[in-house]
């Protein structure tokens, strides 16, 4: 065939190649297997027959990349049109599906030409398909990519193996409601962000190619639609409708509200909605957190009934490019913030709640619970695993319908319980804060591992109840947000900390009362040594009673009050629902801080000085048989001995083994007390100053208890 025959024919084949058909001279090579996915996702390969003229080979070789674009591309939108790549992937290819067909149109018009045109050649349909395929080429070079990262051409290198198990929940979930089109966890997906993400950074990488910059903002435009519906849906009514997991929020439906009933824990608000930190679209990474805690609001808001979600949203932005984008998302934010903050602090009176809560955990205004404590004090003094908990609970709930206590009138007491805590508190501490410290996860641990922790240490001895008592609080949702369960374990320190201080209290001043009422105590000996030794008793008793309520006004009224007041200062200028979760959190953290309950060398130093003082107040009635028993002239009248038998002498041996037993207990007290001044000095300076106010007085209490014993022992 001469040339022109050869146009003809070449022109002829090429409008069908250039459709994805093979032709009578252009055929596919014999490698191309059509009915492989793989292959068609590449696109064909062709071969010419031989003997065509160089300059026509030259040039339908260079056609003839634009039916390999076109092939791929076609073969692309229907693999990304399935039903698993989300609908971003289905708007993408939607967008993309018009631009083929527009190519078709095209071809079409070039088949008039060739039909009805003599003047029609290979060089104008080279021409003409430029800008055509250029178009095309940034088609097949971004699906390219996006097959790329769905790892159906090329494997790429798995840079975190664990990324792929991200919605396994969801696969779960999906598996047992019988859709069978659930993708298995663990294969690459690129939808939603990531393909949005995609576009974007291929749109920046393009803006000096003005065709190639109209083309991608017209597919991001087109793309981002279905997403920014998600968008609008979660900022304006906190609901996610994304079945194919490609929105950048993540909602853990495991995850229920009517978990949160029955054990209210922080795990709803902090992991039931979360960032996918890969899958966040570039327009939003700036806002990403917004975003968030927007949605996260009025999910809150909505589940108390307060969000309209049949109501239409209107005059929203529906793509990435509309002006009023951020705008959207900034004013949807606010709204969801006052709107929760609202439902909070009046709706739901958080600040009423806070203050119940003080009156129980903190024993402010407490007449019903020292009432509680003298009515339930013959229960409270077995072991902890013995006590009836149901009676304790009876007792407790007759102390808080008192009349005229302040417990009487609060609307919340149905949600106070008692309950028992196996662990002694210092030693759980102890653990917590060698193990850890006193940062959100060990403080997220809930009062079930306390009996886990008393298994381990079956050598221990049993705590009374006294000392294993605790009180728990029912909180209703929303307010189960703000005060969860790691706040409420808080709570429950300080509580046991105060209770062991108040105990204390009440058993030292016991003591007094016996020291001042009992014969033994009250009459006076005949022998020196014995009135010098009950005035060292006397005196260690006192100093002890000063220690212990020093340390208790010095936690209630200048750690907790203050810090109190600084809280509802707060509340009422907080401007997010995060900030007073914060400053609730940061509250509770900062009294155990000043409390000395997070440091384990003070907490050592406590537990000595509390131990002692408990002994040496339980044992006064062991004391006062041992002082009879040195000094017989010191027994009540009536258990004297009887009339004409002997009187039985003073015993200067029961004298010595009292002055050391007492000794001991002195030099216990001293040398620990004083090692507590060194500390709160050292951690006055260093860490918390609010300790040199209790480091003062414990100073002057014991200068002048030292002066005081000095002048014992001088007479």
């Amino acid at each position: 065939m001469d040339v022109e025959m050869q146009e003809a024919a070449i022109l002829e084949d090429l409008l069908f190649v250039l459709m994805g058909i093979e032709g009578q001279y252009i055929r596919f090579q014999e490698d191309y297997n059509p009915s492989d996915e793989k292959e068609r996702l590449l696109g064909p390969r062709f071969k010419i027959a031989s003997g065509l003229d160089p300059s026509l080979r030259d040039l339908t070789k260079t056609v003839l990349k634009m039916a390999t674009y076109y092939a791929a591309v076609d073969a692309f939108v229907e693999v990304q049109s399935r039903e698993e790549f989300g609908v971003v992937n289905h708007a993408l290819s939607a967008a993309i599906r018009k631009l083929l067909q527009d190519y078709l149109v095209l071809i079409g018009q070039f088949e008039h030409s060739f039909l009805t045109s003599p003047s029609f050649t290979l060089h104008m349909l080279h021409l003409h398909t430029m800008p055509t395929a250029n178009i095309l080429y940034q088609l097949y070079s971004l699906a390219k990519e996006i097959l790329k990262k769905n790892a159906m051409l090329e494997d790429e290198e798995d840079d975190d193996s664990m990324d792929g198990f991200d919605d396994a929940d969801n696969f779960i979930e999906q598996f047992i409601a019988g859709n069978d089109g659930a993708k298995l966890p663990g294969s690459k997906i690129c939808r939603g962000g990531s393909v949005l993400s995609l576009l974007t950074q291929r749109l920046a990488s393009m803006a000096g190619d003005p065709a190639a910059k109209a083309l991608l903002s017209s597919l991001l435009r087109e793309a981002s639609r279905p997403y920014m519906n998600m968008l609008n849906e979660w900022l304006h009514r906190g609901v996610i409708h994304d079945p194919h997991s490609e929105f950048l929020i993540k909602e853990a439906k495991s995850i229920k509200r009517e978990r949160l009933e029955e054990d209210y824990t922080d795990e709803y608000w902090e992991k039931r909605y979360t960032i996918r930190l890969d899958d966040v679209p570039p327009q939003l990474e700036a806002v990403k957190d917004k975003v968030l805690l927007a949605g996260k609001y009025l999910n809150v808001v909505r589940e108390c009934g307060g969000v309209d979600v049949s109501k239409e949203m209107v005059d929203v932005p529906r793509t990435f490019e509309d002006s009023k984008f951020l705008d959207n998302v900034n004013s949807a934010y606010a709204h969801a913030n006052t709107s929760l903050l609202e439902l909070l602090l009046t709706t739901h009176a958080l600040p009423a709640r806070l203050r119940s809560l003080k009156h129980y955990f903190f024993l402010d205004r407490a007449d019903f619970f020292q009432y509680f404590m003298d009515i339930s004090n013959s229960e409270l003094s077995k072991v902890a695993k013995k006590i009836n908990i149901n009676k304790l609970q009876s007792l407790f709930d007759l102390a808080l319908r008192q009349p005229g206590s302040i417990a009487a009138s609060d609307p919340y007491k149905e949600d106070v319980k008692v309950q028992m805590n196996e662990v002694d508190l210092t030693k759980w501490l102890m653990r917590v804060v060698s193990v850890s410290g006193m940062d959100e996860n060990a403080m997220n641990m809930d009062t079930t591992s306390h009996g886990a922790a008393a298994a381990t240490s079956q050598d221990e001895k049993p705590i009374t109840g006294h000392y294993a008592l605790e009180l728990d609080y029912k909180v209703p949702f929303p307010l189960s947000l703000v005060i969860s369960r790691k706040t409420v374990l808080r709570y429950q320190l300080l509580f046991r900390h105060l209770l062991t201080l108040r105990h204390l209290e009440g058993l030292l001043s016991q003591s007094w009362k016996e020291h001042t009422t009992v014969y033994t105590w009250k009459h006076r000996s005949k022998y020196p040594q014995v009135e010098r030794w009950k005035r060292r008793a006397w005196n260690l008793r006192a100093r002890m009673l000063v220690f212990v309520q020093q340390l208790l006004y010095f936690c209630t009224m200048e750690v907790i009050e203050p810090n109190w007041a600084k809280l509802m200062k707060r509340l009422d200028e907080v401007k997010t629902v995060d900030q007073l979760m914060q400053h609730h959190v940061d509250f509770l953290d900062t009294c155990l801080k000043e409390c000395m309950l997070t440091n384990s060398k003070l907490l050592k130093i406590h537990a000595k000085l509390l131990t002692t003082c408990g002994m040496f107040s339980s044992y006064t009635s062991h004391l006062s048989r041992s002082l009879i028993a040195a000094d017989p002239e010191l027994a009540a009248p009536s258990a004297k001995f009887e009339e004409g038998a002997e009187a039985p002498q003073f015993d200067p041996e029961n004298m010595v083994k009292l002055n050391e037993n007492l000794g001991k207990y002195e030099h216990n007290f001293g040398r620990h007390l004083k090692i507590l001044l060194d500390a709160l000095n050292y951690f006055a300076a260093t860490e918390t100053v609010v300790l040199l106010s209790l480091c003062a007085r414990l100073q002057m209490a014991q200068s002048r208890n030292e002066s005081e014993a000095e002048q014992v022992v001088a007479t």
